[in-house]
């Protein structure tokens, strides 16, 4: 049985990366190919909504594809723990399936779960996170992904320390985590995780060198699982068996205080 997808914000960066994939994939065909501005009664006639539109309409397509009971696949950022809870409930009642994913990279995913399975033995964590300077929004759904799975590895030993937070230099608070934006020309998506004890660091690394080639390994996956999905499924790291940030060893520990995918580049360095 052959899936009919169509794609809003089909004709920007990811939405043609999408479409490429879509074009490729066995199983799967396009229904049709939305801008951000399109009226939203085309997605009539579809299987499956992949939304790749922007934060200030994904939103809306989100709930045009529910109403209609078509499932979604929603790639646009902005999407917190907190928006994403505002759709829930009509997923649910609908009995149809939202799956949201921050970065189609399987790399990125990586570099977020070795934070998130870091984070308990540091008691500092801060994130740097540069997109181009055509990115809307900020902080990066990625960073707060990182931040929210960051959060609940420390469940049990409390939140991150950061201190004058009080201050705009120090960036964006996310589930307690410092996060500081860069948008910037000469930069794809690159993101650093920052983890500080009593005399060391840890910075996990990650770079997004070709869109095309590190996305398109997610995509297929995230297709694949969207277009059965029920209830609402988030984060990539939610369809691969990772085999780490399941059950951090360190949940009841104190932190310590005393002494790949082609294109895309993950790396992690001590200092």
């Amino acid at each position: 049985m052959t899936t009919r997808v169509a794609i809003v914000g089909g004709t920007g960066k990811l939405g043609g990366i999408i479409r490429d994939v879509v074009e490729a994939e066995p199983g799967f065909e396009l229904a049709g190919v939305l801008s951000s501005r399109s009226e939203l009664s085309e997605l009539q006639g579809a299987d499956l909504v992949v939304d790749a539109s922007t934060p200030a309409v994904s939103i809306d397509v989100v709930r045009a594809a529910i109403e209609r009971g078509i499932n979604v696949l929603v790639g646009t950022s902005g999407w917190s723990a907190e928006r994403i809870a505002l759709v829930r409930p009509l997923v649910e009642a609908a009995g149809t399936g939202a799956v949201f994913i921050p970065n189609f990279s399987i790399g990125s995913v990586l570099g977020s779960a070795l934070a998130a399975a870091a984070a308990p033995f540091f008691p500092s964590v801060e994130i740097v996170e540069a997109h181009r300077e055509t990115k809307i929004d900020s902080p990066s759904g990625t960073a707060v992904r990182t931040a929210e799975l960051i959060a609940a590895a420390r469940a049990a030993v409390g939140p991150v320390e950061s201190p004058h937070v009080d201050q705009r230099a120090r960036g964006q608070q996310v589930a307690s985590v410092p996060v500081h934006s860069l948008r910037r020309p000469g930069v794809i998506a690159r993101q650093e995780t920052i983890l500080s004890g009593a005399g060391e660091s840890l910075t996990i690394v990650h770079d997004t060198v070709e869109p095309a080639a590190a996305y398109a390994p997610g995509i297929r996956l995230a297709l694949a699982a969207a277009r059965d999905a029920r209830g609402v499924t988030i984060g990539l790291d939610s369809l691969i068996d990772i085999g780490i940030g399941r059950r951090h060893p360190a949940a009841d520990a104190r932190p310590v205080e005393e002494g790949g995918v082609p294109g895309q580049v993950a790396r992690t360095t001590g200092a």
